[in-house]
């Protein structure tokens, strides 16, 4: 018998099918080794050695392991492809005490019968260098995390902890904070007109005298009107240009994470859980469990030929060869990308959402259309609009020019866009035209309107823009990205309010400590330059110890001259009127592990706490007389509840917001109010 060891059930469920008799499938259930929690688990003086141990958890698991790896004939490892499924490969390995020789490891980019089948014919060798790059990782972290955070402990309060990814990504919200905070808002004005030839249409003014138009206030917007209060509107130039706008490339991890977030609300873990689940197997009536999408760790735009053949071939079919490009589109390659490896496609194109609605849940099929559609898009022909802008000059009593522009575009040809639209991407019903101008045209004025506006500061990240900007700047990579950004609010350092990140005060504290007595693991250069060395081992390029000892003796030498100088931060408490049930004694604000909560201010002689509710405004639709508070979940998630709880049951994850229409209570999803009394 032949045996082969995957990661998780699922994915043994659907690879056993395709192998068929004389093969047994199983699980490894994830790591089935690692450092231990209670100390380091690094051999400093031994080369950095990581010292692995079975955890409790998997001691079961590995004994079935060995035992049928004794048994087998063949054994081969069928881990995931990246640095962590070659690590845990070379970890099952080590366990089983099997020799290189007699164990084959086999990568697919599929869980497809043609894949697997063709992976079994053609086994391989695992890749150290890539065990070695995800060792590097494990052993960076841990002496980042090991040292730093019981520093944290002693300095500030119990439970905090400090990574080389994970405070990064928390510095660039806390910069971002204080960049709203001190954000001065800057008053400006515009001038806009409505004219009309055959149809009305808006114009805004753009040039005094040839000159950029700048209204700093209501006094010069009222000069400029006072100037043009009844003068000629005349066309002086009409351009007309064809502007394409080409298709976005198939999806990569973070650019998933990113439009699921966008169109679908998904938070980045459950995206990641969904296309896990896509990946590995779905049950699919008498097919039995089918591997529907592509490895969804990857940072490759890259497709196989035959899917890019697959993909223009149900182009042709279904929507005529007119939206077929004459050649295949080939994407950019990303910085440190694995070209071997796959952007994320359907592994059957033929599988049309429509097709799967039996068998997927909601939000497996709606993460799974937006797969689909974007693998198709991205081979289509791009959209064509035609353009116009129209400079229209007035002259004012002063002899002044004032030069209006009027900009319109019409949609010629969707291509592309009759499949798919990304998130971010103006809305067809937006786009305006004008009428049929010509130069010289004298056009009758309708209106002319001032309005003042104020320049606002830059938005807080949400789970996409984060993602986005820590792509950009190097940090982290696909695998990272998730647990990240559930690191950071797990451990209190950021919230999610209205699926936006706001820094908490510990968050502040934490990330100021670091920045002024550990500027490196704050750096945002530093991490990008720690994360090309780590891909360095991964190619072969740097051994992983050098790196290790390149970081360590700097950061130890830091550490030991900071221990003592930096001095304890108290984290401050705030006072409120209410009073402790227990001791009467007044109660304050403190800031924990998830958030703000009521504690008494004679702790730790007294140690009540309570939940620090929230008032909203809102009276509760169930009881009618308690109000609607903003609670917290034991984990930090924001809920609404009744302020009379446990009398009062009502609970809702989504917040109370007053109706527009008819006044009543509705609830906000998505940044739209939704009121259930008035449609």
């Amino acid at each position: 018998m032949n045996l082969v060891i995957v990661e998780s059930p699922a994915k043994a469920k659907t690879i056993e099918k395709y192998l068929g008799k004389g093969y047994r499938v199983i699980a490894s259930y994830g790591h089935v080794r690692d450092l231990p929690k209670s100390k380091l688990g690094v051999d400093i003086d031994k080369n950095f050695e990581p010292q692995y141990i079975v955890p409790k958890a998997a001691q079961k698991n590995v004994n079935i392991l060995k035992k049928e790896a004794e048994k087998a004939e063949e054994l081969y490892l069928a881990t995931d492809l990246d640095r962590e499924g070659e690590a845990i490969a070379w970890h099952i390995l080590e366990l089983t005490g099997i020799e290189e020789e007699k164990a084959k490891r086999i990568r697919f980019y599929e869980i497809t019968e043609e894949a697997i089948n063709s992976a079994i014919k053609n086994p391989e060798n695992l890749n150290y260098n890539l065990v070695n790059a995800q060792q590097a990782r494990r052993v960076l972290d841990r002496l980042v995390g090991y040292n730093l955070s019981p520093l944290l402990w002693k300095k500030i309060r119990k439970g905090l902890s400090a990574g080389r990814v994970q405070s990064v990504a928390v510095k660039l919200i806390v910069d971002r904070e204080r960049e709203i905070e001190s954000f001065i808002p800057k008053e400006y004005w515009d001038i806009t007109i409505i004219l009309k030839k055959d149809s009305e249409f808006t114009a805004i003014l753009i040039k005094k005298e040839g000159k950029k138009v700048e209204i700093k206030s209501e006094k010069e917007a009222k000069e400029i009107l006072k100037n043009l209060e009844d003068p000629v509107y005349r066309v002086i130039n009409v351009q007309s240009k064809e502007v394409r706008k080409f298709p976005p490339p198939p999806f990569i991890t973070s650019t998933l994470q990113q439009e699921a977030a966008r169109k679908l609300g998904f938070s980045v873990k459950k995206t990641m859980m969904i296309a896990q689940n896509l990946y590995e197997g779905v049950e699919l009536g008498p097919e039995g469990n089918v591997g529907l999408i592509t490895y969804m760790r990857t940072d490759s735009f890259h497709l196989a030929e035959r899917a890019v053949s697959d993909i223009r071939n149900l182009i042709k079919q279904k929507f005529s060869s007119s939206y077929l490009p004459d050649q295949k589109r080939v994407y950019k390659k990303v910085k440190s990308a694995q070209e071997a490896h796959e952007a994320i496609r359907p592994t059957y194109l033929k599988r049309e959402p429509e097709k799967m609605k039996s068998f997927l849940s909601d939000d497996q099929l709606k993460l799974y259309d937006l797969i689909w559609k974007r693998t198709m898009a991205c081979q289509m022909k791009e959209a064509l609009f035609n353009q116009v802008t129209a400079d229209i000059e007035a002259k004012g009593k002063t002899g002044e020019s004032f030069i209006f522009r009027a900009t319109g575009r019409s949609q010629t040809f969707d291509g592309y866009f009759k499949l798919y639209k990304e998130g971010n991407e103006k809305k067809e019903e937006e786009l305006k035209t004008l009428p049929k101008l010509e130069e010289k045209d004298i056009l009758k004025l309708i209106s002319i309107t001032p309005a003042q506006h104020f320049t606002e500061p830059p938005p807080r990240y949400n789970e996409a823009s984060l993602i986005k900007t820590m792509e950009e700047l190097g940090i982290g990579r696909p695998s990272t990205y998730a647990p990240t950004i559930s690191t950071i609010q797990t451990r209190g350092y950021v919230t999610l309010l209205d699926k936006k990140f706001q820094p908490t005060e510990i968050g502040f504290i934490v990330t100021d400590l670091l920045a002024e007595n550990f500027p490196f693991v704050v750096n945002v250069d530093f991490t990008a330059h720690m994360e090309e060395e780590l891909d360095d081992i991964a190619e072969g390029k740097l051994k992983w110890q050098k790196l290790m000892e390149e970081f360590w003796e700097p950061f130890k030498k830091d550490l030991d001259e900071k221990q003592e100088k930096i001095e304890k931060v108290e984290i401050p408490v705030k006072e409120t009127k209410e009073l402790c049930p227990k001791c009467g004694a007044k109660m304050v604000i403190r800031t924990g592990r998830y958030g703000e909560f009521l504690a008494c201010s004679r702790f730790p002689e007294c140690k009540t706490t309570k939940p620090l509710a929230k008032s909203t405004g809102f009276t509760c639709p169930k009881c009618k007389s308690g109000e609607i508070i903003a609670r917290r979940t034991k984990k930090g998630r924001v809920f609404w509840g009744c302020s009379k709880y446990p009398e009062c049951d009502y609970a809702s994850w989504e917040e109370p917001a007053e109706c527009p229409k008819c006044k009543g209570l509705a609830k906000k999803k998505r940044n739209k109010i939704i009121c259930e009394k008035c449609g």
